[in-house]
């Protein structure tokens, strides 16, 4: 299969919520989407197969990006059959049953920060090869999706989640000085109590409802207002943003 264009996107955990959201919009945005995913193939495919009803092209990649080896394959792909990539979207994270500090255990702080840190570390990386100009690229842009907790803390939840966005959002701020005279922008977004899936992992479907009487609009966010933000930075509107971060939180 080949099917090379000039705008080039690779999505982690772009099968669903806030990932599915930003691949569809990019898709609409001429685009060619690689939809990366873990274990859900079917959800990964029905983005895809949108993508294509729409007059766009995708392609969906199985990969963890917690191991180095697949983040290799997966952008090795993605040139074979895309084209050089030109926009990264650091989306794919995880997060384990609410807990306090004094009950995680090494093997759960681990998962978290293999995935959320290395992982999105390791993406952008890969990016940065093939986009700066000093490596011969053409340059890109890179956001990374970090979240509210980078501020907050998730006392009591998750603050080994929290921990590990604020470490995305330390590598946006220096990265986005490393490359700065290379072609490359690097943001990201701060998503606040947004309605995905991600929460019934946490092991409470309905934490979004329970907690937005806490935001100062009253009311959880959707997918696609986070994407919005997210292809707004992709984009040239955006062109003097980097090392920024766009909070998509309701004001919390």
């Amino acid at each position: 299969m080949n099917l090379i264009m000039n705008k080039v996107i690779v999505i982690t955990g772009g099968g669903r919520g806030i990932g599915a959201a930003t691949a569809l919009l990019a898709g609409k945005q001429d685009y060619a989407v690689c939809v990366n995913y873990l274990h859900n193939r079917a959800a990964a495919d029905s983005v895809v197969e949108a993508i294509e009803r729409g007059g766009g092209k995708a392609i969906a990649v199985a990969a963890d990006i917690a191991i180095e080896a697949e983040v290799r394959r997966l952008f090795q792909t993605v040139d074979q059959t895309l084209g050089t990539v030109t926009a990264l979207v650091n989306n794919a994270g995880i997060l384990e049953s609410q807990a306090r500090l004094e009950d995680m255990d090494a093997a759960r702080l681990n998962r978290i920060f293999a995935t959320n840190i290395t992982g999105c570390f390791l993406c952008a990386r890969e990016a940065v090869r093939r986009m700066s100009t000093r490596h011969g690229g053409k340059g890109g842009a890179i956001v990374n999706v970090s979240s509210g907790a980078s501020r907050l803390g998730s006392p009591g939840e998750y603050v080994d989640y929290a921990a590990s966005k604020g470490a995305v959002d330390t590598l946006t701020i220096g990265l986005s000085k490393e490359v700065a005279t290379e072609g490359i922008r690097v943001n990201a977004v701060r998503p606040g109590f947004i309605y995905t899936e991600i929460h019934a992992s946490g092991g409470e479907p309905g934490r979004v409802d329970r907690v937005k009487e806490f935001v100062p609009m009253k009311r959880g966010g959707q997918a696609a207002e986070v994407a919005n933000a997210i292809l707004w930075l992709l984009s040239e509107e955006a062109s003097y943003s980097t090392g920024t971060f766009i909070d998509v939180t309701g004001g919390k």
